[in-house]
């Protein structure tokens, strides 16, 4: 590449002799600087226009980074904040630096090579996707999974010191009614003033978070039960002060709070919330600006036998043969038609009516049954899959399987037994399941693969997963959180989120499924910002009849390998010998050649590859 190239391109080369501090610098060098090259001529110069906030720089890279040269340099790459005008100046610009050094006879750096490219924009994605990972894009509050990192470092301080700290829910509990009044931009101001208000009073060390779409997280240090009444009432006067005053006029916002005192009443995180939920339950039954703290009580045990009862049904359901599924398309985002189906449960109530199974889900996932759902969808899909050659379709497994390295492998025996079908296969896992235990899902994300299944992570963008998590799950799919996607056209804080998880999965190579699109005008700004999927009610609802044609080959998905492939081109063999056999009813043997399996198939091209 040329110097003017270079230029052209947006690098600047360099060349550093480190003994005599001298930097030589390639023509037009001064567009990507933003200064003249003779004002940076010496590393000591250069160094002076870095802002004395960055984490590293080239010396201290260089210099200081402990690594030898074995003789063929040693390669290096680093970002910085670079401020052409001196530290005194305005004007900055972000520099990404990547070069080599190389030593010299005492074996220490010498010569440095390398180039300069400006990075300011993707510096400030890189910063805003780094703040959406932590933070509430509409209230700026640390977001849901902040929120459990910093209960559980709470906790574990509690536990240390022997000490309590406590958890609180915040609901408004009359968003509801503000968003049909008044529609969501209302509702999302009723949120950010709530928000706001509830910061404010927060003590310093205290952490409030956006937990939900209408409910807050706080965690409170060093705070026993007495402590905890009053800083609830502390946290229910801030909507008692005042009205919030919004674009459509004033609105007060009814609280109600659930709170729970670790670890006396929680032993774990997840326990917390569950019992502050469960408190903020009760608290909804009472007059709105109630709080309920959590106490072991006989109510409760009677909830426990009213969901045991449950359990009952859920069982009796399988036994039955109760559940079935329905399915919804998925369409392609550019041609409109069906990619695959997502099989939804429902069940057959007790006067024959089919109704949705979703309401059994939480109770079922409480009492530990749920695996035995997760097993009976997977029974039924197969069972799909093997009576439609052309259906693909996506199953749900709860958080309960996905994490469980002692059940899950019923899930994998029941695909390996059927394992000429898992390439028409895809299985969600929920963003907040994948990151709550990272190792075992990715070990079942990696034995469903094995098997030729596809994975999905389902409800993306609820809690922001890493950049880092993402990169480390190997998935195909990512299924934006349909909260986001519904109304779209009509929020710009969430079309802006879109957009950014869009690219985000883009980076990653993985596709893309918005859920809950509901509008032409929604699809349309997907379809702008690259989704490669759609779902919700434009497309089709979910329907108990099977969709698809049996005379349909198998679909094809990019993703699945050459397995599928064959398997759709051996499917088309035999129905052409099919057709054959009738068209020439009078022949004493069938127009049928000796017909290798599709094993063998796969053997022979595998060979064939090999030999290539």
């Amino acid at each position: 590449m040329t110097d003017r190239a270079a230029a052209d391109s947006g690098l600047a080369a360099y060349h550093w002799d480190v003994a005599q501090d001298v930097i030589s610098w390639s023509p037009w060098a001064s567009k990507v600087l933003g200064c003249d090259p003779e004002t940076v001529a010496t590393g000591r110069q250069f160094a002076a226009l870095l802002d004395p906030d960055n984490l590293t720089s080239r010396y201290d890279t260089v210099m200081r980074g402990g690594e030898h040269d074995v003789g063929g340099g040693v390669p290096f790459r680093i970002e910085y904040r670079f401020m052409p005008q001196g530290r005194t100046g305005r004007a900055s610009q972000w520099l990404e630096d990547q070069g080599r050094w190389h030593a010299g006879l005492d074996g220490r750096p010498a010569h440095v090579f390398g180039t300069l490219r400006r990075i300011d924009e993707r510096h400030r994605q890189d910063q805003q996707l780094s703040y959406l990972g932590h933070c509430d894009a509409l209230t700026g509050l640390m977001n849901r999974g902040r929120m459990m990192e910093s209960l559980g470092g709470a906790m574990a301080a509690a536990e240390r010191e022997s000490s309590a700290c406590s958890f609180l829910i915040i609901a408004v509990t009359n968003l509801a009614t503000v968003n049909e009044a008044y529609g969501f931009e209302v509702a999302d101001e009723v949120i950010l003033a709530v928000g706001n208000r509830l910061a404010r009073v927060a003590r310093a060390g205290d952490a409030v978070a956006r937990y939900s779409g209408s409910k807050f997280g706080i965690v409170l240090n060093n705070c026993s039960r007495e402590d905890l009444a009053f800083a609830a009432e502390r946290f229910l006067g801030t909507a008692r002060e005042s009205v919030i005053e919004t674009e459509r006029g004033p609105i007060w916002a009814l609280l109600s709070i659930g709170a729970v005192v670790t670890p006396q009443h929680a032993a774990d995180p997840a326990m917390a919330i569950a019992r502050a939920e469960e408190a903020l339950t009760q608290a909804r039954k009472q007059p709105a600006g109630d709080v309920v703290i959590y106490e072991p009580s006989e109510q409760r045990r009677c909830e426990r036998s009213d969901n045991a009862r449950h359990a009952a049904e859920i069982v009796r359901c399988l036994k039955e043969n109760r559940f079935q599924l329905a399915f919804q398309p998925v369409v392609d985002a550019a041609s409109g038609e069906p990619a695959f189906h997502e099989a939804l449960l429902r069940m057959t109530s007790d006067d024959g009516r089919i109704v949705p199974a979703g309401h059994l889900i939480p109770v079922a996932e409480t009492l530990g049954i749920v695996r035995l759902i997760d097993k009976a969808v997977a029974e039924m899909a197969v069972d799909v899959l093997a009576r439609h050659p052309a259906a693909v379709i996506s199953l749900n497994m709860s958080g309960t399987t996905a994490t469980d390295p002692r059940w899950y492998p019923e899930i994998l025996s029941i695909i390996a037994k059927n394992r000429e079908l898992a390439g028409r296969m895809i299985i969600e896992i929920t963003e907040t399941v994948a990151l709550g235990d990272l190792t075992h899902v990715i070990r079942f994300v990696e034995e469903l693969r094995f098997l030729g299944c596809s994975v999905a992570i389902d409800d993306f963008g609820a809690g922001f997963t890493s950049f880092r998590s993402l990169r480390a799950l190997p998935v195909e799919y990512l299924k934006l959180d349909g909260s986001f996607c519904r109304e779209l056209s009509l929020n710009d804080e969430n079309q802006y989120y879109v957009r950014a998880l869009i690219d985000l999965a883009r980076t990653f190579g993985i596709r893309t499924v918005a859920e809950w699109v509901e509008t032409e005008a929604d699809a349309m700004l997907l379809r702008q910002w690259g989704v490669d999927l759609m779902q919700g009610r434009l497309f089709g609802m979910a329907e108990l009849s099977p969709p698809w044609n049996e005379d349909v080959p198998p679909a094809r998905l990019t993703i699945a390998g050459f397995e599928k492939d064959l398997e759709g081109e051996l499917a088309k063999l035999r129905r052409a010998i099919s057709l054959l056999d009738r068209a020439f009813p009078g022949r004493e043997e069938p127009l049928r050649p000796a017909e290798p399996s599709f094993a063998d198939l796969v053997s022979d091209t595998a060979a064939q590859r090999r030999a290539r």
